[in-house]
């Protein structure tokens, strides 16, 4: 479950994604639990002591980019209760995920502890948006209605994109493979896929998937020290 932490120089700290909140195994539940890999968690995989770990302060965090709100994307959103910090996340994202929670519709990836109504949400619109300088967002829809992926243009490693759950693993990228039930809409994935594999084409871009380690080691991407021991 990645959180991408951005130190943008006119913005300040930007943060893609929250991972799953502190109480992570009791909020989901046993039945969530085995239907997944079942996750060790302890409190130095805590949002706020990760970021510790790259020398800054959850509290320096000046906006927060969601991909989709399930729980374990979002659940870490619990950091910016009652806070000013502005919350980024489609339109469609945001009235499906309140939908769900309040007619069960699909409780169990959404959760109400953190869909609540004392977060600064600031809801986005259309398939592009270029939220600051070298950091657009593009609407992915297929894993969920307001997916978001970003695409981040950095001066010495180029561009970068982060596809949130629209890949779960690397057979879904490389295969154009989507994830089974997963995907609540066959159709719109492809077409997400579609243009996701032509930006990447385009900008020669490393690409993140949403819960791959064997990518990220692929990337040779550099952590944090202890990040994930």
């Amino acid at each position: 479950m990645l959180g991408i932490l951005i130190q943008h120089p006119t913005e300040g700290l930007i943060l893609y994604e929250t991972g799953a909140g502190e109480n992570y195994p009791e909020d989901v539940g046993p039945p969530i639990q085995d239907i997944f890999t079942r996750i060790d968690h302890d409190p130095s995989k805590n949002l706020d002591a990760q970021i510790a770990l790259t020398g800054h302060n959850i509290n320096d965090v000046k906006m927060v980019i969601i991909g989709h709100l399930h729980l374990d994307h979002s659940g870490g959103l619990e950091h910016f209760k009652r806070k000013d910090v502005p919350v980024y996340v489609h339109e469609l994202e945001l009235k499906h995920a309140f939908y769900s929670v309040a007619t069960k519709t699909d409780l169990g990836v959404y959760l109400p502890h953190y869909l609540t109504f004392d977060i600064n949400w600031v809801p986005f619109h259309g398939s592009y948006y270029e939220i600051a300088p070298g950091v657009n967002l593009h609407h992915a829809p297929g894993h969920t209605p307001g997916l978001t992926i970003m695409q981040v243009n950095l001066k010495e490693s180029g561009t970068w994109i982060f596809t949130s759950d629209q890949y779960h693993v690397k057979e879904n990228y490389a295969d154009g493979v989507p994830q089974g039930w997963l995907a609540r809409d066959h159709d719109a994935w492809v077409r997400s896929h579609q243009m996701i594999r032509g930006l990447q084409k385009r900008t020669h871009a490393k690409v993140v998937l949403g819960h791959c380690w064997d990518t990220i080691r692929e990337l040779d991407i550099e952590f944090a020290p202890k990040a994930f021991e």
